[in-house]
């Protein structure tokens, strides 16, 4: 009996040590609802200790069927000797929709702890009825009660409130089907496109599962879909669909035709209810009343037209979109001669950001520059394309000292808006090379052989020694080889030089010899991604990886680089057609490798292996050609 009292202490004073919290009552209602369905209207309040509710005026446009129905609930939590209490207080009315429309249902009112309590009011949205008969019957004379659905991305289920058939009951093509929506069905290349696809249900759908196929001619990326997707009615007819967004791509056609997405298969599991089965049997474990029952969803194809760019300027980018804009940061501004120095350019705009390269930068001609770094991790995909930011690091290393002037860097893009292209550009950039202590002694030479050209050379005072040379030498035949050596010497040497010269100045050989190199600093790039498992910048190194090495190789811009133009080039390069089969295999694998299935790792290890194999063997057989 002590233990009791003790036990009855100690709850009474652990209620009372508890806190007490403002009082809040709050209106909960669907969003949606049709005419003879019922729907409920709950009003919550955050505690136990109330008055009577009123509600604030009328319930326009409904019947009231049943109401208040009242529930409490109460929970205590203990964690870290911090107690913490709950209670809530659910006021739930039922209605019945008398006609179709827009309504606000009224709010509520009461007292408690000691203070009026009021909620606020909601919006409701009534259709009318389906034009069904059928769908009627099967709700029991329109009373099922209302309610909103969800779809599970994750899991793949839809599950809707919409109607059961049963088993012997054909499930049509108007029961269940997708409509695919395209944003632009008449763009430019490169130009993105946002395709949708919208599930339209009369039927209660448990699962649902298919992929968009590799679309042949696009840059395919997905915007992903909430976990829990809400299920709206829509009015198509006469009749009152579900309705959901099940998937959305932004596409980047890559050339230009007519270009055909095309159809999908999807699998829905639909619910029937099996009328074989006695109600009271499945009641006491004999069976189910309700089966699966699978039913093939297609998603119809979609045709795109896509013209090609207009005449494309020198400068071209390869960017297509709206709202670019480029900056740029020189640092240090003053450095030693030998020591690097970095301009940062910054990429901003809506587009095929992915697609396009790095502008080019007008560094002195005796400046030693590297590959720029490419960071777009604050890029992200919106129905417009990709929007965000792609920095670019161009380091490059001066050898002389001196006052340097880069001139402003430019970026040409194509303005879908406007339907021309469009040049921005950066400010110039002034950068000050002191002679560095470090200055190899070649370079040194260098520059005091330049100093000495702009001053006298010193004269050479006192006695001077005069020896006469032997005049064996002096036009004999040795005497005279020696100065058709020195002609012969010369002449070689400028043969020499202009060439280096010239392939110096050839930016396509340039490119094309340092190709394999530029491929092979990608996939070690690529490597560190694939240990780290981050699979989406993995994908994107590789495929620069793969299209910056055809680019450079066969000196294409970036703006010809689709696969027919490089399964051509390729060929008439003697690359056979297997290799360049297993190019294009690659490349393609890798722009869809987030919807391959099985384990991502494998997957990305296996699409590294043969990016690297490939490589390989298209630099043995371009050499040999």
């Amino acid at each position: 009996m002590n233990k009791i009292k003790v036990s009855i202490l100690a709850v009474v004073m652990l209620v009372l040590s508890v806190p007490s919290f403002a009082q809040k009552l709050t209106i909960q209602a669907p969003a949606q609802a049709e005419v003879g369905r019922r729907v409920r209207v709950s009003y919550t309040l955050n505690s136990n200790d109330f008055d009577r509710i009123q509600i604030d005026g009328d319930f326009t446009g409904f019947d009231l069927l049943f109401g208040p129905s009242i529930s409490t609930s109460n929970s205590i939590r203990i964690i870290n000797g911090q107690t913490t209490q709950s209670s809530s207080t659910t006021f739930t009315y039922t209605l019945a929709p008398t006609k179709a429309g827009t309504f606000t249902l009224p709010s509520a009112s009461l007292n408690s702890g000691g203070q009026k309590v009021k909620s606020g009011t909601a919006k409701i949205e009534i259709l009318p009825a389906s034009d069904n008969s059928a769908q009627s019957s099967r709700q029991g004379g329109g009373q099922g009660a209302y309610g909103q659905s969800s779809a599970s991305a994750g899991q793949g289920s839809s599950r809707s409130s919409m109607h059961t058939p049963s088993t012997d009951e054909h499930i049509g093509n108007k029961d269940l089907y997708f409509i695919v929506t395209a944003s632009k069905k008449h763009v430019f290349e490169q130009e993105a496109i946002l395709l949708t696809y919208k599930l339209y249900s009369l039927v209660t759908v448990e699962q649902l599962a298919g992929e968009i196929p590799q679309l042949d001619g696009f840059h395919t990326q997905e915007i992903e879909q909430p976990q829990q997707r809400s299920f709206t009615m829509e009015r198509v007819g006469n009749k009152n669909y579900g309705t959901v967004v099940w998937r959305q791509y932004v596409v980047f056609p890559q050339k230009s035709g007519k270009l055909t997405i095309p159809s999908v298969d999807y699998e829905a599991d639909v619910v029937v209810q099996d009328r074989n089965i006695d109600p009271f049997d499945a009641f006491f474990g004999g069976g189910s009343l309700m089966q699966r029952v699978k039913k093939i969803v297609k998603a119809p194809a979609v045709e795109i037209q896509v013209d090609p760019l207009p005449a494309k300027p020198a400068n071209f980018s390869g960017a297509v979109g709206k709202g670019f804009t480029i900056s740029g940061k020189l640092v240090p501004e003053q450095i030693d001669a030998n020591d690097a120095t970095t301009l940062t350019l910054t990429v901003s705009g809506t587009g095929n950001m992915k697609l396009i390269s790095c502008p080019t930068i007008e560094w002195p001609k005796d400046f030693e520059q590297y590959d720029p770094k490419t960071t777009d991790t604050s890029t992200k995909l919106t129905t417009n394309g990709t929007s965000g930011k792609v920095v670019y690091e161009c380091v490059a290393v001066p050898h002389h000292g001196g006052k340097y002037e880069i001139p402003p860097v430019e970026f040409c893009y194509f303005d879908t808006d406007s339907r021309q292209y469009k040049t921005i550009k950066t400010q110039s950039f002034e950068l000050g090379v002191a002679k560095g202590a470090n200055t190899p002694a070649s370079v040194a030479q260098q520059e005091e052989i330049k100093e000495l050209t702009n001053d006298i050379h010193y004269i050479k005072q006192g006695d001077v020694e005069v020896r006469q040379h032997a005049d064996d030498f002096y036009g004999s035949v040795m005497h005279w080889l020696s100065y058709l050596l020195l002609v012969v010497i010369f002449a070689v040497v400028m043969i020499i030089f202009r060439r280096q010269v010239a392939a110096n100045a050839d930016t396509k050989h340039l490119r094309r010899r340092k190709a394999s190199k530029a491929a092979a600093k990608r996939l070690k790039s690529a490597s560190k991604l694939l240990a780290a498992g981050k699979a989406e910048p993995f994908y994107d190194e590789v495929m620069r990886a793969l299209w910056g090495y055809v680019a450079d190789k066969l000196s294409l811009p970036v703006t010809d680089l689709t696969k027919d133009n490089v399964s051509e080039k390729l060929l008439a390069r003697g690359v056979d057609g297997q290799t360049t089969e297993n190019f294009l295999s690659v490349l393609g694998e890798c722009e869809f490798a987030r919807f391959a299935p099985g384990d991502p790792a494998t997957n990305m290890e296996n699409l590294y292996n043969r990016a690297t194999e490939v490589i390989d063997q298209l630099e043995d057989m371009i050499q040999k050609a």
